[in-house]
């Protein structure tokens, strides 16, 4: 009888903890090379970083007029897994929820979801979420399939996702006139392996 109280305190504690209340992930700090990397990967993109506000009577520095140019630019990005990462925990809220995983063809990702306090029976609670979307490049078109979706480890059926699971969303919507079939006219190439994403656009 003892042995099943301990067995039932630990697994609630457990389950309180892991799974009701679990800690945020710890956010990803490249070291001072990465770091140069990443922020000339970003200077060829153009990226401006949100830096916080002036001090009261300075002005921030002012555009300089240029004119509108393509050649030369990059029309290829590569990011590694850690710089995915460590832009999520740069420039958001969150960096302590949400985690994201590059492997073959897949980009995974792991959220920790607050719950508001009115929710019923959740409330003030935090849900962790997975979710996994297939992403590779074949017969000329990115393909694109929502391979599920977890939430407290328990996959959702196909049927509360839509009817979306395992479907290439690329294909399903290419005929009609919109966001996906302008998505897949302006890929190049699409590749996501083990721990990088690499992405080309077209002209």
């Amino acid at each position: 009888m003892a042995l099943a109280v301990l067995v039932t305190v630990v697994a609630g504690i457990c389950i309180y903890r892991f799974y009701l209340h679990p800690r945020p992930f710890k956010p990803v700090q490249l070291n001072a090379r990465e770091e140069q990397v990443l922020e000339r990967k970003l200077d060829r993109i153009d990226f401006q970083r949100a830096d916080p506000p002036p001090p009261a009577g300075l002005r921030p520095a002012d555009l300089e007029p240029e004119a509108y140019r393509e050649e030369g630019a990059a029309r290829s990005i590569r990011f590694s897994e850690r710089e995915l990462n460590a832009l999520l925990a740069r420039n958001t809220d969150l960096a302590g929820n949400l985690a994201i995983d590059l492997s073959e063809n897949l980009v995974s990702a792991r959220l920790l979801l607050p719950m508001d306090e009115d929710f019923p029976v959740l409330g003030g609670k935090t849900l962790r979420v997975k979710t996994g979307v297939e992403f590779r490049y074949a017969d000329g078109r990115p393909v694109v399939k929502l391979r599920g979706v977890m939430i407290m480890g328990i996959p959702l059926p196909g049927a509360w996702l839509g009817g979306l699971k395992n479907i290439d969303l690329v294909q399903e919507f290419y005929g009609d006139e919109g966001f996906w079939k302008s998505f897949a006219d302006g890929v190049e190439s699409l590749t996501v392996e083990d721990g990088a994403v690499t992405l080309a656009l077209k002209e």
